[in-house]
């Protein structure tokens, strides 16, 4: 199978729960969904068998850190875009797994995720008003949900996902590309999590403010 691939790059995760860890990312081309908010320009691609990507995925790994002779590499790989479930299938998850590599995947839940994903971030957008209903999360478990929140999701719908079976939940402000507006949804956010930390913590943007990819 020949994948779409965007990019591939070399940074830290700057969301949820592994936020700052070294992580070779790997942007696969295209989408289910169109959500309003949407930061990521994921519509270009270059085609690449599974030992093309792993190999450049090796490279830029090692490379990071050629003046530690010792690094043996970040461990860790994440599939992103886009929807990486329209594309991602075992084979290439078998051949990261062969060069030690754990596979993080970030997905909004609409597709079945392939077996031996390592770790699983939930960004459901069931309940994106402009989608009509056409994100609905098929998945019954992930390690964490990351639900982008506006401040004005129904405390139902916050509940709903609160319960969702996962051991970590994170509440992610919405970047609206307005400061103003996202000023008053990071307070709403924060707000909301120090009423409910029992159930949810505070995801931020953190690549951003680093000024990183």
């Amino acid at each position: 199978m020949l994948y779409r691939v965007n990019e591939i790059f070399y940074s830290l995760q700057g969301e949820g729960f592994w936020t700052g860890t070294p992580m070779v990312f790997v942007r696969l081309s295209g989408c289910n969904l169109r959500c309003p908010f949407c930061d990521t320009d994921h519509s270009e691609f270059r085609l690449m068998g599974p030992e093309e990507i792993v190999k450049e995925v090796v490279q830029l790994d090692r490379g990071a850190n050629r003046r530690n002779p010792s690094w043996d590499g970040c461990g860790h790989v994440c599939m992103t875009g886009g929807e990486p479930l329209l594309q991602l299938e075992p084979a290439l998850i078998d051949l990261l797994h062969k060069y030690d590599y754990s596979i993080h995947l970030e997905t909004n839940g609409t597709r079945p995720v392939p077996p031996l994903v390592d770790w699983v971030t939930l960004s459901p957008k069931e309940d994106v008003p402009h989608l009509g209903g056409n994100g609905k999360v098929v998945l019954e478990s992930a390690q964490e949900v990351k639900l982008v929140y506006d401040g004005t999701l129904s405390e139902e719908r916050l509940q709903h996902w609160a319960a969702f079976p996962a051991k970590w939940h994170f509440l992610q402000p919405c970047a609206t590309g307005d400061p103003a507006k996202d000023a008053v949804i990071i307070q709403k956010t924060i707000d909301y999590v120090q009423a409910r930390g029992q159930l949810w913590r505070l995801s931020l943007q953190t690549h951003k403010l680093l000024n990183i990819r």
